[in-house]
């Protein structure tokens, strides 16, 4: 399905590199199959040698060569690129934009075309192929390209197909959420330096702990709580830490950081719509 396809990425940052080393890496394609482009020379030059795919400088030649554009950009320049590339943009290709913030409707209203866009959020653990990435169709998007763009971003980990509406809240949960995790590994690391542990080995443990819990809890599909349930024994060390935990609100800020998190999203969106529309 999609190794005879050609995939252009349009800027080959963190994100844009993860993307290709992850579909090499599946082998989900080829690497003449994968024609890059960015304004960092270098850049270019490190990625074709790294991985022996095609490079460009001219972000045209890239979406004229190719059945899927991939625009793994900042927002702030989205507007620009989309018009440099316009005139070579048809319902022949699909269109990924994974640009933070930035509506289809803002895409569609700068294109005035009636294209297959498909809008992605997926997060920072791309790079490591554990990424948990958040998939909305446009208007004109069939089941057979959701099926391509879930493709592309399974060979970065793991992604669901959710309706736009919701990207928002995906942002202040998956998309924000690797900061919230590496915050509670810190927290978690000084808790054991602070018991006698050292650092190094303080920083491992706590950093295997979220690791292996989550991989229990998504290769046993056990609910969080009945886990939790397993690990607390009566008068135990686990309930009294717990215990800890709720006095001190764990489980009620977390909410109320995925709640900041949404409600800032949808403040950056209408900005982003607002200089798309001035633009």
């Amino acid at each position: 399905m999609l190794k005879e396809k050609k995939i252009g990425i349009i800027g080959t940052g963190n994100m844009g590199e993860a993307l290709i080393d992850g579909l090499l890496h599946s082998r989900s394609s080829v690497p003449e199959n994968i024609i890059c482009s960015d304004v960092k020379k270098e850049k270019l030059k490190t990625v074709r040698e790294k991985y022996g795919i095609t490079s460009k400088t001219n972000n045209p030649d890239v979406v004229k060569a190719s059945d899927i554009i991939i625009y793994a950009i900042k927002p702030q320049i989205m507007t620009k690129i989309l018009k440099e590339t316009a005139d070579f943009l048809d319902s022949s290709k699909i269109i990924i934009s994974i640009a933070a913030g930035v509506p289809l409707s803002a895409i569609e209203s700068c294109l005035n075309k009636e294209l297959r866009l498909v809008r992605v959020m997926p997060n920072i653990a791309a790079f490591v192929r554990e990424g948990a990435s958040a998939i909305a169709p446009g208007r004109h998007t069939s089941e057979g390209d959701l099926k391509i763009a879930k493709a592309v971003f399974d060979s970065v980990g793991k992604s669901v197909i959710i309706e736009e509406s919701l990207m928002d809240a995906i942002t202040g949960l998956s998309g924000s959420g690797p900061a919230y995790i590496f915050l509670i590994v810190d927290a978690l690391a000084d808790a054991g330096v602070k018991m006698g542990i050292a650092r190094d080995d303080a920083l491992f443990l706590s950093s295997q702990t979220v690791l292996g819990a989550a991989k229990l809890l998504m290769d046993t599909k056990e609910h969080p709580g009945k886990l939790k349930d397993k690990v607390t024994s009566p008068g135990g060390t686990a309930i009294v830490g717990l215990h800890t935990l709720e006095e001190g609100g764990l489980r009620t800020t977390l909410i109320n950081a995925v709640e900041a998190a949404t409600n800032r999203a949808k403040e950056l969106g209408e900005m982003m719509k607002k200089n798309f529309s001035e633009k």
